[in-house]
């Protein structure tokens, strides 16, 4: 049971992750490898808050939040113009510099030994304790982020977001400012990854660099990408699968050194997969499946009709 719950627990992180990244890679067509950035950003700054100022885990949570959208606005101003090649190179360039800045600054980060002893969130006296309430508490926090990122994709500026990623040109035809979407768009993105820092500070009660690096953003776009990119429940059944396939894998009569290697090897796999037949991952799958059966029925009731 408990194996289960931390499994959840794992799941609601992640799945603010990818729904988020989803925002940046699939409905403004940005593709960025500082999201790890972001989630390392809000984790640090809620443990940071709350253990140097004793402030509730709320409020550190909050700033977490703020300084991950003050560090992705900095970023998107400075970047967003340039062409995709190179926002990839600056989006990992800041990555680099926030991991360098975590394990080089032992006085205020902990260096590479990182920081422990981070409380757990706590509303009005009640604090979180066991897995359950953990499980209870951030799927409902996942939900909701979740719902109002997909609320914002069925927005009007979610159609803009849309508009400018497929024509850029007639999207300002209709008025539409580019710069201003996709800087937005970013903001919104680097916050809920923020969110999903705190969250992971106050779950695992330590953190290092580590915990941050580049093979956390592989992660994440393969849930976008699996699952579906610029679809929102997309990225979340990504997460839900590719949290769960190690679980999946540990049942097996595989050796627990070979767990991870092979997780990686199937995503991977997946990955090349969806890559080579221009699909749009297991939600693109099924919504061309539905759409096939549809097709037969009618054709057979067609069929039938005639007889």
């Amino acid at each position: 049971m408990g194996f289960a719950l931390s499994i959840v627990v794992s799941i609601a992180i992640f799945a603010i992750l990818a729904v988020s990244f989803d925002l940046v890679l699939g409905y403004a067509g940005l593709f960025s490898v500082a999201h790890a950035a972001f989630f390392a950003i809000g984790a640090y700054t809620t443990a940071l808050i709350a253990l140097h100022t004793g402030a509730p885990i709320l409020l550190a949570a909050a700033g977490a939040v703020l300084a991950c959208a003050i560090s992705s606005a900095l970023l998107a101003v400075l970047v967003i113009r340039v062409s995709q090649d190179y926002l990839v190179i600056a989006s990992f360039g800041f990555l680099t510099l926030v991991l360098a800045a975590l394990a080089n600054l032992p006085d205020l980060t902990g260096g590479t030994l990182g920081i422990g002893g981070i409380p757990p969130p706590s509303l009005f006296g009640w604090t979180v304790s066991g897995l359950l309430s953990y499980a209870i508490v951030f799927s409902l926090i996942a939900a909701v982020v979740v719902a109002v990122t997909w609320w914002l994709a069925h927005s009007p500026y979610g159609r803009a977001l849309r508009a400018i990623r497929d024509n850029v040109v007639g999207a300002e035809a209709l008025g539409k400012n580019p710069t201003f979407f996709r800087v937005t768009a970013f903001v919104i993105a680097g916050a809920l990854a923020g969110i999903a820092g705190a969250m992971y500070a106050t779950y695992i009660s330590y953190i290092s660099p580590d915990a941050f690096s580049n093979d956390v953003n592989i992660l994440i776009f393969a849930m976008v990408v699996i699952g579906g990119a610029g679809t929102v429940v997309g990225p979340l059944v990504g997460a839900i699968l590719l949290v769960s396939l190690p679980a999946v894998l540990s049942l097996l009569p595989l050796a627990p050194t070979l767990v991870g290697p092979v997780g990686q090897i199937i995503y991977g796999a997946l990955l090349v997969a969806f890559a080579m037949s221009n699909a749009d991952g297991l939600l693109g799958i099924f919504h061309s499946s539905d759409r096939w059966l549809r097709a037969q029925f009618k054709r057979t009731l067609t069929e039938l009709e005639r007889q």
